[in-house]
């Protein structure tokens, strides 16, 4: 691992004006020195299909992604909350990335969860994040918890973050992400 930190960013929205896109773009404005932030885009990647889980077979976006993955220090994964649970882009994607399951780059992955919704925020989305990460084997950052209500009044009508009180629990997000993937690493 070299001294900066390389986050990986992952949005569960495929929205132009997506808020957790723009929560990801946001990061990237405030993050604490010696961090990166490469944000990856889960448009390309196809919907799961079993007869590809092989490493030879991958399609290119989906092994571009566990490329990623494998390649980050830690993650940042910003989701909205989709029927009581995480988007089904993401899921799509986390299934992709997760199999086959003896060589998952998310095992031992330290990982944040961020999310911006509407009344709840995104919190059963991230409860469910929680429950995936857990089977596996994410190292997912308990607290602090970035839990956005209410995203349009925090963003605009382009998606970006316009809330200072949000842009400042984000970076206590991020800097709590920075401690927790040096003690998992270390």
């Amino acid at each position: 691992m070299s001294d900066t930190l390389h986050i990986l960013g992952i949005s569960g929205s495929l929205r132009r004006a997506s808020w957790n896109s723009g929560l990801l773009r946001a990061a990237a404005e405030v993050l604490p020195p010696g961090m990166a932030l490469e944000i990856f885009d889960l448009t390309p990647i196809p919907l799961f299909n079993q007869e590809f889980d092989n490493p030879e077979l991958l399609p290119a976006a989906v092994q571009q992604l566990r490329e990623r993955i494998a390649a980050a220090d830690a993650m940042l994964i910003a989701t909205p909350e989709y029927n009581y649970s995480v988007s089904g882009v993401l899921k799509n994607a986390i299934d992709w990335g997760s199999r086959p399951r003896q060589s998952s780059p998310f095992i031992g992955k330290p990982t944040a969860l961020a999310s911006v919704g509407g009344r709840f925020g995104g919190v059963r989305a991230q409860l469910h994040l929680r429950q995936i990460g857990l089977e596996l084997g994410m190292h997912i950052l308990g607290k602090p918890e970035l839990i956005v209500p209410a995203g349009w009044e925090k963003f605009d009508a382009h998606g970006n973050l316009t809330h200072d009180p949000t842009r400042h629990e984000l970076r206590a997000l991020l800097e709590a992400l920075a401690t927790w993937t040096v003690r998992m690493r270390g």
